[in-house]
């Protein structure tokens, strides 16, 4: 009996420090479509799926466009927790006077996250 009980106490010790650190380690990556091309930094994004990821919090965020597994484009933004979730993806773009699209935010569906890009037109 005294055996068991040191297995679960060492279970259970185990798990308690563990947990604080899978909290910590959280996801910071989502995958978005984009119907159309879009313009992010000095990129022109084709049309397809991509994998967002990013580094940071705050207006302090590193964000990867991967597709395929390979990045294809790192901007700088900031991560914005909004007051209430959204259904679906939502992606912002402006359209400049040269008729392109620049991508101004991504709103993650059933999420509070959206990253914001500051891309000065």
């Amino acid at each position: 009996m005294t055996k068991k009980y040191l297995q679960f106490a060492a279970i259970l010790l185990g798990s308690a420090l563990l947990f604080p650190i899978s909290a910590l380690a959280r996801d910071n990556a989502h995958s978005i479509e984009f119907t159309d091309m879009v313009k992010i930094g000095s990129t022109q994004l084709k049309p397809g799926s991509y994998k967002v990821e990013w580094q940071g919090t705050g207006s302090a965020v590193q964000v990867s466009f991967l597709r395929n597994g390979k990045t294809v484009a790192t901007v700088p933004g900031t991560l914005k927790m909004n007051d209430n979730q959204v259904r679906e993806d939502s992606v912002l773009t402006e359209t400049t006077s040269a008729d392109s699209s620049v991508l101004q935010e991504i709103d993650f569906g059933h999420e509070k996250e959206a990253l914001v890009f500051n891309q000065g037109m």
